[in-house]
């Protein structure tokens, strides 16, 4: 039975003459391949079935390329790329937290901390700084690609519940007044995507796909 701490590249271990940096380097493109078993909650819009972390990831850094012309403020396009590629792989090892999910959004940053220190330690020092340094980058949100980063792993799940009528938005307990509380910050890095992204939770409001608010 495979354990937790188990890395992928035990299973099959390189050879011994792969040695040093690249070692490293593939031991962690290796492990992050477990990326595409973490279930989010988010509906797939063109299939019957949940996304995984991976897809979600690949989505967001092409809506990036596409995007990026509503952020206020400019940004370079392939650090923002950068960012949203980065920061989920944590969840790897932390798990995915459901935006609603408010009991688990009390251990997340605690688990997702403890994430990093572990994956990315699994790479060459320069590059064990560089990604963790994007990854904090991210979720301070102290930069315009991190706030447009940001921004777009909000709409992203929106539309996907959009286009499913609903989608996570049916979570008990949910109201378009969190919705509109919990997408905020999509205002911080683009007033077009954030006034887009109201008229979708206001129909969506209207259709019965989500709560009414107070």
């Amino acid at each position: 039975m495979e354990s937790e701490d188990e890395l992928i590249a035990q299973r099959s271990p390189l050879p011994g003459s792969v040695v040093g940096r690249l070692r490293e380097q593939l031991v962690f493109v290796a492990e992050v391949d477990k990326l595409k078993t973490v279930l989010r909650q988010s509906p797939l819009a063109a299939a019957d079935r949940r996304e995984n972390d991976a897809e979600h990831s690949w989505h967001l850094a092409l809506m990036v390329s596409v995007l990026a012309e509503h952020s206020d403020e400019p940004i370079d396009v392939g650090r923002t790329i950068e960012l949203v590629v980065v920061h989920d792989l944590i969840e790897i090892y932390a798990g995915d937290t459901p935006l609603y999910d408010d009991e688990g959004r009390e251990s997340q940053q605690q688990r997702e901390e403890a994430a990093a220190d572990r994956l990315f330690g699994l790479l060459p020092d320069d590059q064990e700084r560089r990604f963790r340094e994007l990854w904090d980058e991210f979720e301070a949100r102290r930069t315009p690609e991190a706030r447009f980063a940001k921004a777009i792993d909000r709409v992203q799940p929106l539309l996907l519940n959009w286009l499913t009528g609903g989608g996570t938005w049916r979570t008990p307990g949910v109201t378009a007044d969190v919705v509109r509380e919990r997408k905020a910050v999509i205002g911080e890095a683009s007033t077009p995507l954030w006034t887009a992204v109201q008229e979708l939770i206001n129909e969506g409001e209207r259709r019965g796909w989500v709560a009414p608010g107070a």
